[in-house]
This record gives C-alpha cells, sequence and structure tokens, in this order.
C-alpha cells in the first residue's frame, strides 16, 4: 500500500463528550457498563483486549486475548501457563490491556501488577468451556515451535482418543491470570483529534481512586 494511502486514512470521530461526570463511581463499574454498549452495539468479541508483556530484556509483546473475569479486583484472562506471555509475566509481574472497540470510537486501557487465579476460580471457568477448547488446552504446547499442522492435528486425536467419553480435567499448565489495575483509563474519540481521556489512578496507601482527565 502507498504511503500516501495510508497518510490519507482517517476518520474524524464525531460522538459526543465524555466528562467526570458521567462517570461510574467505580472503574469497574464504568468497564462493565462500556463493555455491555459494545456488545449491544453489535461489536464482535467485545470482551476482546489486546495484552501487552515484556520480558526481563525489556522487549515488549503483544496479542489478543479475552477476557473473561472482570470485577473490583482486576482483569482475568486465562492461558497456558507455560507460553510466551506467562513467562513474561513471571518475569515481570506487570502487563497492560486494552479493549478496542472502534465501532464506538471507544478504548479502555488497564495496567497494573499481575496475579495468579485462584485454582477454584479456574475450575469455575473451565466447566464453562466447549469441550473442544478444553482438549485443544491439552493438545498445544502454547508458543513451542512444532514441525508443521500434522503434529497440531495428531496431539488433539490423541487427547481426544485420551478422554473418550469422560470428563476433560485442567491441565495443571493451564489457568487464569488477573490483571490488577494501578490504572485505568477511557478514551472516547472527539472531533479534530481533541478526545476526551478520563483516568482512573489508585492510591498505594489505601487503594482509594482519584480521577484524573487527559490532554489528547
Amino acid at each position: 500500500m502507498a504511503e500516501q494511502q495510508l497518510a490519507g486514512m482517517r476518520v474524524d470521530y464525531r460522538t459526543e463528550g465524555f466528562d467526570v461526570d458521567m462517570l461510574a463511581p467505580t472503574w469497574h463499574e464504568q468497564l462493565t457498563a462500556w463493555l455491555a454498549e459494545a456488545e449491544e452495539a453489535g461489536v464482535v468479541e467485545a470482551n476482546a483486549m489486546v495484552l501487552a508483556t515484556a520480558g526481563e530484556d525489556g522487549r515488549p509483546s503483544s496479542r489478543t486475548v479475552l477476557c473473561k473475569g472482570l470485577d473490583e479486583r482486576g482483569v482475568v484472562f486465562y492461558t497456558n501457563y507455560t507460553s510466551a506471555k506467562s513467562r513474561d509475566l513471571r518475569q515481570t509481574r506487570y502487563a497492560s490491556a486494552t479493549f478496542p472497540w472502534y465501532l464506538q470510537h471507544r478504548q479502555v486501557h488497564v495496567r497494573g501488577m499481575v496475579e495468579m487465579v485462584s485454582a477454584a476460580e479456574t475450575r469455575a471457568y473451565w466447566s464453562s468451556r466447549p469441550r473442544g477448547s478444553q482438549l485443544g488446552a491439552w493438545a498445544s504446547a502454547q508458543s513451542v515451535v512444532v514441525r508443521d499442522r500434522r503434529v497440531l492435528d495428531d496431539g488433539l486425536a490423541a487427547v481426544t482418543q485420551r478422554f473418550d467419553e469422560q470428563p476433560v480435567p485442567v491441565p495443571q499448565h493451564w489457568g487464569g491470570w488477573r490483571i490488577v489495575p494501578e490504572e485505568v483509563e477511557f478514551w472516547q474519540g472527539r472531533t479534530n483529534r481533541m478526545h476526551d481521556r478520563l483516568r482512573f489512578v489508585v492510591n498505594g496507601h489505601d487503594r482509594s481512586w482519584t480521577v484524573r482527565r487527559l490532554a489528547p
């Protein structure tokens, strides 16, 4: 694609304003409300978020994961504990995630420390997963280099046979991570790139929250 075409790509966001008095009392209530509005508007996989991590060498990585838990404690997603993202999280204990709702000209950014969710929470979510997804978690050594597609297909066939007509248990190498927010920013696109940015920031002493408006 020509550079001129890229330079000419733009949308002027003509959405209504978003100010402090429009926020819910807490960040998680506001995020829950926007998530529901995105789903109602027809956003496909409205719970998708771009997760950013970094290794000990400081090199960042990002990928899309699905938010599967949201409350006052933080934002939860599930993955293989031996994956590249989990190695990063173990090393740095920090992550950020962005919910990109382009259809509504909105984004939410969550940043904070991470912790593993409890085994009980993992089991509860695991039981809600489709059987095929459960089998896939056993079959794939996530982030490991494989020779070809057949390796993956053979692995899935093997675990399908192994658990034939039996409940599929939670693998020891699989579970949830929770981002415990220190900052949660709500971004609403506005005309002339004068966007609204409202950020909840936690007080490290008593875990109270302050809301700040940021320049776009």
